[in-house]
């Protein structure tokens, strides 16, 4: 339960509902995840994400009756809890806070990448600072500065495909939806390109924030996923076209890869800015999350209770959004983590397979019950498919949360006692 003192205010329509999830979504995943998942798929790369879509499809669905009906800040935290038990939806905030508290160095880290390779670190925990002051003004300015960056992401996009589509080297025979490295390397494909779709979760974990959460949640997540699909869809078959599997699997940058091929070198730039204002964009999403999350873990006891404090005039959980800020900046000035990513992949499964599982006991109908458990398994298959080293390190930290929460209760138990 929340209180007058930490409630947040219901700002938030269907629109900035659907930008807020297009920000995460639509963001350096689809700059960059093209690339590894075409290393594991081959030519089975359009599958591999057609099988990213259906899960993650699944998983939107899941979320949307939940939210509609637990419309509080924490996402699946908060749903595992009030589903499942304390300790299910302390297990998912857990993976979620961890798992994108990754993220969030990986795409600050990206910025650094992009706008100044030689100081990159540098760059990324200035990104970091920058973000945190707009998020701590207040919803509503992250809101709008996400519209602008989802409006400048999908101009380079649909630049991007234009170019490549319209180029004499696009080619309809790259175009092949066959499976050269196996059903393994389809699934790990899928695994890696999930990464890219999983912002609508954000609109879940923003509930407290939104009005009428009952009719705008449901309405704004499939929206925010079908625009991202048709997105990534558009611009996987313009690059396959150009570069073919190989080419694509092998490309550094692959989209200014992609445009450089087609015989628009002088796009590159631009590109290069797109991808830079994606990573910002999925960066102050990510941050948005993850501090709601630790909110409403905070409220719960699982963090410190200091956490869970409203700014009584921004009306924006300012102690978490600092905490998590600091975390992440140490980060990005001291770890390279791109491996953080297939970590970040594992984690982000998990809670899904949470929120899938929560949705099940919604209703004991086997027609509502059909796409939580496709989402169930769709979330176990592709994450065990994920590189042995992210599936490892993964269940390790996963574990650790098992045992901390095992560890305070007997705390509890021996203090009550």
């Amino acid at each position: 339960m929340t209180t007058s003192g930490t409630a947040l205010r219901r700002t938030l329509g269907v629109r900035d509902a659907v930008i807020v999830g297009l920000g995460s979504m639509v963001g350096a995943g689809v700059f960059s995840a093209l690339g590894p998942a075409a290393r594991s798929a081959g030519s089975g790369l359009l599958p591999g994400l057609a099988l990213a879509a259906v899960v993650a499809y699944c998983n939107a669905m899941s979320s949307a009756r939940l939210a509609a009906r637990y419309p509080a800040s924490g996402g699946t935290y908060v749903y595992g809890r009030e589903r499942l038990g304390p300790f299910w939806g302390y297990l998912a905030g857990w993976a979620f806070v961890v798992g994108k508290t990754a993220s969030c160095a990986a795409m600050a880290l990206t910025v650094g990448a992009y706008v100044w390779p030689g100081q990159a670190h540098a760059v990324a925990v200035a990104a970091v600072v920058a973000l945190t002051a707009v998020n701590y003004g207040g919803i509503q300015k992250s809101a709008w500065l996400t519209r602008v960056i989802v409006a400048v992401v999908l101009a380079v996009l649909a630049a991007v495909v234009v170019v490549c589509l319209a180029s004499g080297r696009a080619d309809a025979g790259r175009l092949d939806t066959g499976m050269s490295s196996g059903a393994g390397g389809v699934l790990q494909a899928a695994g890696l390109l999930f990464f890219a779709f999983a912002g609508y979760a954000r609109i879940a974990t923003l509930g407290e924030e939104v009005r009428d959460p009952a009719r705008t949640i449901p309405r704004a997540i499939p929206l925010a996923l079908g625009i991202a699909l048709v997105v990534y869809a558009c611009v996987a078959v313009a690059v396959l076209a150009v570069l073919g599997a190989d080419g694509l699997g092998h490309a550094a940058a692959p989209l200014a890869d992609a445009v450089r091929a087609a015989g628009a070198p002088g796009l590159v730039p631009v590109v290069r800015v797109g991808a830079t204002v994606a990573a910002l964009g999925s960066l102050l999403a990510l941050i948005l999350g993850v501090s709601r999350t630790s909110l409403a873990m905070a409220r719960d006891g699982h963090l410190p209770g200091a956490l869970a404090a409203v700014h009584p005039r921004f009306q924006v959980p300012h102690r978490a959004e600092l905490a998590v800020a600091a975390v992440v900046a140490v980060l990005a000035a001291t770890v390279d983590v791109r491996g953080a990513i297939g970590f970040s992949s594992f984690g982000v499964l998990a809670y899904y397979a949470v929120a899938n599982a929560s949705a099940w006991t919604l209703s004991p109908a086997p027609s509502a019950r059909a796409v939580p458990v496709v989402g169930l398994l769709g979330c176990a298959t592709l994450a065990f498919a994920l590189p042995a080293v992210s599936v490892s390190v993964g269940a390790g930290v996963l574990a650790v949360g098992a045992a901390a929460y095992g560890v305070r209760r007997w705390v509890r138990r021996r203090r009550a006692g």
